[in-house]
Parts: C-alpha cells; structure tokens; sequence
C-alpha cells in the first residue's frame, strides 16, 4: 500500500512540473526577447518561480508530525535545477 502512494506522489509530481513548464513558464517570460534583464530581475523570477513551486508541491510533514514548507534545495531537486532565468536566455 505504501509503494502505491509512493509511485502516485511521483506521478503527480512529474505532472505538476509539467504543468508549470508548459502553462506558467510561457505566461511569465511572454515578451522576453525584447526585455533587458538585470540582475534584480532575474532574481526577481527565481523568487517568483520558487514561490509558485511552493504552492504546487505543497508542505512537507516532519518526523515529529508537524509540517513546514518545503526549501528551495528540495525543489531543486525536484525540478532537476531548471531555473527561470537561464530559459530566458534562450
């Protein structure tokens, strides 16, 4: 029972990072060739990003049984490093 929960966290996971790829990444960097991006900006988009993956992944329940948010090193993680900024250059 306990590897079928794993397996659909997992998917769902796989899934909401595929929604935030292909529907929010679009909506936010529309317009992006024509920007001048500075380094405030692009600081300003990773903490937009990292706060929209906050959201999407939701918190994450201690040993103790009290729940935090989860850190930006587990959404890393998640997310295999994609970074905002870097799709604008592209």
């Amino acid at each position: 029972m306990q590897l079928l929960d794993i397996k659909r966290e997992i998917l769902k996971s796989k899934m909401l990072i595929k929604v935030n790829q292909q529907c929010l990444h679009p909506v936010v960097t529309y317009g992006c060739e024509a920007w001048t991006l500075t380094n405030p900006d692009k600081h300003h988009l990773r903490i937009f990003e990292q706060r929209i993956l906050k959201k999407i992944f939701g918190p994450v329940q201690n040993e103790d049984g009290s729940w935090r948010i989860k850190m930006n090193y587990e959404l890393n993680e998640l997310i295999e490093n994609a970074d905002i900024a870097k799709i604008y250059k592209k």
